[in-house]
Parts: structure tokens; C-alpha cells; sequence
């Protein structure tokens, strides 16, 4: 016969061993129904019929009322305290896994709760450690803005007056000026980069003109027109819907990327249409284009795909900083990659901005 036995783990309520009430019952109800048989059958038997004690009769049927009938209630709450203590069993060992359970989901909550803790910790010292980076960072470009801009006016003027200067010198002052143009650029790249992260960067939307923005992007970075541009802009598209100043500063971005990448008898091409509620503006080059696992990391901080001493000069900020701007503006940069199925399959950036909304719809809405 199983026994069970109660331990600590158990719920007191699963202490009280129902077999004990069975185990009572399955010794006493036989008992009881052999006494009330022997009796009844001996009374019946020797006081009314007289007979005697050892009469076939008699004893016929107190072995088969008193005997076996209590035998079969025996053997049957046999078989029932047997199921009893298999469930119990079950039952006990049921209750101490939940217990066992219950504790390890508690230990492990403790556990838990106090590794979220040490995570909001670290995460809270990395939200400081990341303000003080972009505070530092905006304060050294803030600082840096006043003295390039002198000497950029003082280098804008020395330039004017070189034709008292020997050419060496004139040459110089050239490239102290590209350089000084060049750093004073990357100086407002992080400045907008440092105010888009820390969400102060100011927007003033309006409608945008699409031909004179990409113009003057392309007088802007290639002012010499040492490459030629192939258009594709339609004289009737509508204007967009952005910042102006933001917007020709993707398109900058796009053109250098272009001008960057591809080889100098090539030309870069400019397109635009309407597709549904966006116009797209796309920039296609005729550069080495961008391989498939690259394509992912494009437009991520600081990532360059040329590397080493032949990679063009850059910092990794322009595609990034371009579509962080593009999506300011509620739209969005993309690349397509090769744009081209000869031997210089190039790229094409599009970038997808809103239309303006006519005046019309506007007073309508």
C-alpha cells in the first residue's frame, strides 16, 4: 500500500490524508456486516428454528453472507484507497511542483527586477554620458562657426586681390580656401546632426520650386561646371512641400556623393516626376555603384563604403545627415543600385517628397 507523507512544501490543506477514513471504513464495515450476518443467521436459526450451530444451513449462509460478501466489500474498498492514494500522490507532488515553481518564478522575478534596475541605471548614465557628448559636440562646432567664418571673409578677400600675388601664393590661397569652405561644412553638418538627435532642429515648410532648388545645388557644388548634368525635370511639376534651405542641402549632399564617386568625363543625371502624392527627385551617377551588403549600411553614422588611402576624401556624415533631413520633411531617401548595366553601374538616390497643396485644397481643408 503507497503511503504519503506531508512535508513543508505541501499547502496545509493537503495534509489531511483522506486514505486514513478509508483505511477505517475498510476494516470496519466488513466487520460489521460479518457481526450483523453471524447474529441474524444464529438467531434466526438456533432460537427460532432450533437448530444447532453446526447446521449446513447456518453455516451456508453466514460463510456466504458474513464471509464472502464482506470479503468483496474489502477487497473493493481495497482497490479504492489504492486509487485514493494514487491520486493523492499526484495530487502531493502536484502541489509541490506549484510551490516549487512559485518560488522560482519569484527568485527569478527578484533576479529580474533587480537586473531591470541595473539596466535603467546604465541606460540613464549612457543618456547622460550621450547629452554630455552632444553638448560637447554642439559647443566645439558653436565655437568653431565664428573664427572659420573670419577666415573665410578674410580668405574670400585675399582672393580678390591676387592679381598683385605670384601664382604659388595664388595657389595657396585656393586651397586654403577650399579646405576652410570644405571644414566649415562639416562644422554645419554636425551642428544639424547634434540639433536633429537632441529634436531642436527648426523646420519652416512652404511650397518649394523644384528647378531653381536643384540649379542652384549644382552652381553651389560644382560652380567651375566641370561635369556635365543631363535634366529630366518637367516645366510643369508642381512645387513640393518642404524647407527650402534643408531640402537643397540633401540635394548637396546627393550631387558631392555624385561628383565624389564618379569619373570625370562622365555626367550625372537629374531627374524628377509625380507619383501619387510625392514628387521624386532622383541624383544617378555613374560611379562603381553600391554592392548589395553595403546597401544596408549606406546611410548609417559614419559608414564609408571605400576605405583605405585611394578612397575619396569624406567623413561618412552626407548620406546620413540626408536622409535624417529627408525625413524630417516627411518624406524619404532610397537607393537603387547599379542604375546602369554597362561597365560603371552607378547608383540613383530618390528621395520622395510631399506636394504642396494647391490653394484651393487648402482653403478647401
Amino acid at each position: 500500500m503507497t503511503s504519503i507523507t506531508a512535508t513543508n512544501d505541501v499547502h496545509p490543506a493537503l495534509r489531511s490524508d483522506p486514505q486514513s477514513v478509508v483505511r477505517v471504513i475498510q476494516w470496519t464495515l466488513p466487520l460489521m456486516l460479518f457481526a450483523i450476518v453471524a447474529l441474524y443467521e444464529g438467531w434466526e436459526h438456533v432460537i427460532v428454528k432450533g437448530q444447532s450451530l453446526t447446521d449446513i444451513h447456518l453455516t451456508g449462509e453466514v460463510f456466504f453472507f458474513g464471509v464472502l460478501g464482506p470479503a468483496a466489500v474489502f477487497g473493493a474498498l481495497t482497490y479504492i484507497r489504492r486509487l485514493l492514494a494514487i491520486q493523492w500522490s499526484a495530487r502531493v507532488e502536484l502541489e509541490r511542483l506549484n510551490h516549487e515553481l512559485e518560488s522560482r518564478v519569484a527568485e527569478r522575478t527578484a533576479v529580474l527586477e533587480q537586473r531591470n534596475g541595473e539596466l535603467a541605471r546604465a541606460n540613464f548614465e549612457l543618456q547622460q554620458l550621450d547629452q554630455m557628448k552632444s553638448d560637447f559636440v554642439a559647443l566645439v562646432s558653436h565655437e568653431l562657426r565664428a573664427p572659420l567664418t573670419a577666415l573665410n571673409g578674410g580668405l574670400e578677400l585675399a582672393l580678390q586681390q591676387t592679381d598683385s600675388l605670384p601664382p604659388a601664393a595664388r595657389r595657396t590661397l585656393e586651397v586654403m580656401m577650399h579646405e576652410s569652405d570644405r571644414l566649415t561644412r562639416f562644422v554645419q553638418t554636425i551642428l544639424d546632426l547634434s540639433r536633429m538627435e537632441a529634436g531642436k532642429l527648426i523646420l519652416t515648410f512652404g511650397p518649394v520650386a523644384a528647378m531653381p532648388l536643384l540649379q542652384h545645388a549644382v552652381e553651389i557644388v560644382m560652380p567651375d561646371n566641370r561635369r556635365s548634368i543631363h535634366w529630366d525635370v518637367p516645366r510643369n511639376l508642381p512645387p513640393l512641400w518642404a524647407d527650402e534651405t534643408y531640402l537643397e542641402e540633401i540635394f548637396r549632399n546627393l550631387l558631392r556623393n555624385a561628383d565624389k564617386y564618379s569619373p570625370p568625363d562622365q555626367p550625372i543625371h537629374i531627374a524628377a516626376s509625380v507619383t501619387g502624392h510625392c514628387i521624386e527627385l532622383r541624383v544617378t551617377d555613374h560611379g562603381p555603384g553600391i554592392p548589395a551588403e553595403m546597401q544596408e549600411h549606406i546611410f548609417e553614422q559614419f559608414y564609408r563604403g571605400h576605405r583605405g588611402e585611394n578612397a575619396p576624401p569624406g567623413w561618412g556624415l552626407g548620406l546620413h545627415i540626408a536622409r535624417k533631413l529627408a525625413e524630417a520633411q516627411n518624406g524619404a531617401l532610397r537607393l537603387h543600385s547599379p542604375a546602369h548595366g554597362n561597365g560603371a553601374p552607378g547608383a540613383t538616390f530618390i528621395v520622395s517628397v510631399p506636394v504642396a497643396e494647391s490653394p484651393d485644397e487648402t482653403s478647401d481643408g
